[in-house]
C-alpha cells in the first residue's frame, strides 16, 4: 500500500515458501507484479490462487481486472461473472463488468450494473463517475453532468471528475463562454491550487540559444486521433534545435506506440506512477519545456503539470479549449480557432500560429477516392461519423431542416454506440419528431477496420460538421476521403475546427456563420452536382499541398514559438 512493490514483493513470495498454499499471497503477489506491469507473472498468480481455491471471489476480480486492461474482453467477462457468482452484492464487481461492457458498445447494460454498483454502494465515486461516461458516451448530457455532480459531492476535489464534467460542458450547446471560463476556473482551484507548495525553483541552464529539452506529456501514444497529428510534429522535429523526450501514461501500446517510441530521443513510461513521481522524473531529466497533449480528456496528467516540473508549459492538440491551470503558460493554437476577437477565456498565453495548428497524417490503408455517390443513387446522401455525443437535440433539429430542404435526401450517422438498440431507438425518435422519417436515415455501428471506416464515404455526397463541438480528425477523414465538410462557425476554439481546416484549404464558402446559413449552405451545395463530383477528386490532392499535410512548416513554426518563449523564461 505505500508503494514499496519490489519489497512487497520479495515478502509475498517468502511467505509461500513458508506455505505454497497461501492463497491470499498468491493474490497479493499477483497485485505487486502487475502494478509493477509484469502482467504474465501476475496473471500465474492469480491463477495459481484460483487453482488453490476456485472459489476465491478477490482472485477472479483482480484477472478480470487485469485481462480487460489487455483487451481480453472474453476471458475477463468471465471471471467477472464468477465473481459476481460467488457475490452478487458487490459493487467492484458490477463496477467492473459494467466497464467492460461499456468497452464493448453495450452500453444499456453497463448502465445497469454501474447502478447495481450504485445500490450496494450509493457512495462508489468511480460508479458515479463511469455511469456518467456511458450516459456522455449516449448523447445524455444533462444525465452525465448530473452523475459528475453527485460524485463531486462525495469527493469535491476529485480532478477526474471535475475534467470529465468539463468534457461534457463543452459539448452542451446552452453553456456560454462565461459559464466555460467559470467552470475551467472551478477546477484550478479545487485541483490545481492547493499543489502550488509543492512547486520548486528550476535549475534549468538559462541559456536563450541551445539546444531545448522538450517534453510531450499523453495518454494517447497509441492508435488515437492525438497521434494522428502528433506524429507527423515528432517526425518533422529538427534534432539539432530539440531534444524530445515523450512521458506515455497510457497502459495500452499497439505498433503507433513503437513507430512513436523510435521516433522520440528518449522514451519514458509514466502509466501507474504517481503525480509526484511523474513530476520528480520529469525534473531530474532538466526539461525545458514540457507540453500537454490530453487537456481536460482522460488518463490526463494536469496534476504533474500542476507540479510545474519544467520552467515553461504549454498545452496543444488534445483538448479544444483552455485547461484553466494556473501552471499552464501558454496554448499552442492558430489564427482561425482563437481570433484576436475571440470572446473566449484562457488561463495560459495563446500563440497563435499563422496557418493551421494541425498537420494531418493520413491514414496508410485509405482507399482510392470514389466517385460521387449520388450519379448513381440519384439522391444526395448527407453524413456525420462523429461521436454522438456532439449530436445533441440543436442539432438533430438543424440537420432535419437541411433534409427537409433537400428533397429525398438521406443521412447517414455512425457511431460504435449504435450498435446498442436502445441508442438507435433513440436517435430515429429525436428525428421522427423533426419529422424526419426512418427511411430517409440510417444508422451504422463501428466497423471491423479503419479501412472499411474510410470506405463508408465513399457513400457520402456531403459531411456536416456538429457543433458547438465540431469535428477534427472526422474532418480530415472526410476531406481525404473527398468529401467537403459544411461546418458552423461558434465562439470557442473547439467550435472553430472546421473554421480553421476549410480555411486552410481555402473552402471558407463552406463555414456558415448562422445556423439558418448552415442550412442555406448545405442545401445550395448539395444542388451543386457538377462542383461536387469535380471537388471530390480535387480535395486529396489540395489537401497535401496544403498546410494540414505539411508537418516540416508546422514543425518549423512550432520550434520557433518554442525558442521565443524560452528566450522569455531566460530573461
Amino acid at each position: 500500500e505505500e508503494g514499496h512493490l519490489t519489497e512487497a514483493e520479495f515478502h509475498y513470495r517468502q511467505a509461500l515458501t513458508l506455505n505454497p498454499g497461501f492463497v491470499e499471497a498468491c493474490n497479493n503477489l499477483g497485485i505487486a507484479l502487475s502494478e509493477q506491469g509484469r502482467l504474465e507473472e501476475a496473471v500465474q498468480s492469480y491463477k495459481q490462487a484460483l487453482n488453490l481455491k476456485p472459489s476465491y471471489f478477490e482472485a477472479h476480480l483482480n484477472l478480470g481486472n487485469l485481462r480487460k486492461g489487455q483487451g481480453k474482453l472474453g476471458e475477463a467477462f468471465f471471471h467477472y461473472q464468477q465473481a459476481l457468482s460467488l457475490n452478487p452484492n458487490s459493487a467492484e464487481a458490477h463496477y467492473s463488468l459494467g466497464n467492460l461492457l461499456r468497452e464493448q458498445g453495450r452500453f444499456e447494460e453497463a448502465i445497469g450494473h454501474y447502478r447495481e454498483a450504485l445500490t450496494f454502494n450509493p457512495r462508489f465515486i468511480q460508479a458515479h463517475n463511469n455511469l456518467g461516461n456511458a450516459l456522455k458516451d449516449l448523447g445524455r448530457l444533462e444525465e452525465a453532468a448530473g452523475c459528475y455532480r453527485q460524485a463531486l459531492l462525495l469527493k469535491p476535489d476529485s480532478a477526474e471528475v471535475r475534467s470529465n464534467l468539463l468534457f461534457v460542458l463543452n459539448y452542451d450547446p446552452a453553456q456560454t463562454v462565461e459559464t466555460l471560463a467559470a467552470a475551467h476556473r472551478e477546477w484550478n482551484e479545487w485541483c490545481g491550487r492547493p499543489l502550488a507548495s509543492q512547486i520548486k525553483p528550476h535549475g534549468n541552464s538559462r541559456d536563450p540559444k541551445r539546444r531545448l529539452r522538450v517534453g510531450y506529456v499523453s495518454a494517447d501514444f497509441r492508435s488515437h486521433s492525438v497521434s494522428y497529428f502528433f506524429e507527423p510534429l515528432l517526425a518533422a522535429h529538427d534534432r539539432a534545435r530539440v531534444e524530445v523526450f515523450c512521458y506515455s501514461s497510457g497502459r495500452r501500446a499497439d505498433q503507433v506506440t513503437n513507430r512513436l517510441q523510435a521516433l522520440a530521443s528518449v522514451w519514458r513510461n509514466i502509466a501507474g506512477m504517481s503525480d509526484e513521481a511523474a513530476s520528480e522524473l520529469i525534473r531530474s531529466d532538466q526539461i525545458d519545456i514540457l507540453i500537454d497533449l490530453s487537456g481536460h480528456t482522460a488518463g490526463n496528467r494536469l496534476l504533474v503539470f500542476a507540479r510545474k516540473p519544467a520552467p515553461v508549459q504549454v498545452t496543444y492538440l488534445g483538448y479544444g479549449t483552455t485547461t484553466g491551470l494556473g501552471t499552464m503558460d501558454y496554448r499552442l493554437t492558430d489564427r482561425f480557432l482563437s481570433p484576436a476577437d475571440s470572446p473566449e477565456w484562457s488561463s495560459e498565453k495563446l500563440i497563435r500560429l499563422p496557418a493551421c495548428c494541425h498537420c494531418y497524417r493520413p491514414s496508410p490503408v485509405a482507399p482510392p477516392v470514389a466517385a460521387l455517390p449520388a450519379l448513381a443513387t440519384g439522391h444526395m446522401t448527407f453524413a456525420s461519423f462523429n461521436n454522438l455525443a456532439k449530436v445533441n437535440p440543436s442539432v438533430v433539429g438543424l440537420w432535419a431542416k437541411i433534409l427537409r430542404a433537400v428533397p429525398k435526401a438521406r443521412l447517414v450517422l455512425k457511431d460504435r454506440t449504435l450498435a446498442d438498440a436502445g441508442q438507435q431507438a433513440r436517435y430515429r425518435e429525436l428525428f421522427a419528431k423533426e419529422d424526419i422519417s426512418t427511411e430517409r436515415l440510417e444508422l451504422i455501428p463501428g466497423t471491423a477496420t479503419h479501412t472499411d471506416h474510410l470506405a463508408l464515404y465513399g457513400r457520402v455526397d456531403i459531411a456536416l460538421d456538429p457543433f458547438p463541438y465540431n469535428g477534427c480528425t472526422t474532418t480530415c477523414e472526410a476531406l481525404w476521403m473527398g468529401v467537403p465538410v459544411v461546418t458552423l462557425r461558434g465562439s470557442m476554439p473547439y467550435s472553430r475546427y472546421g473554421v480553421s481546416l476549410l480555411s486552410n484549404l481555402d473552402l471558407k464558402d463552406l463555414i456558415a456563420a448562422t445556423p439558418e446559413e448552415y442550412v442555406a449552405t448545405a442545401a445550395a451545395l448539395a444542388r451543386q452536382r457538377k462542383r461536387l463530383a469535380a471537388l471530390r477528386m480535387e480535395l486529396r490532392p489540395r489537401m497535401l499541398a496544403s498546410p494540414l499535410c505539411d508537418a516540416t512548416v508546422l514543425a518549423r513554426e512550432i520550434e520557433k514559438a518554442y525558442r521565443r518563449i524560452w528566450k522569455r523564461w531566460c530573461k
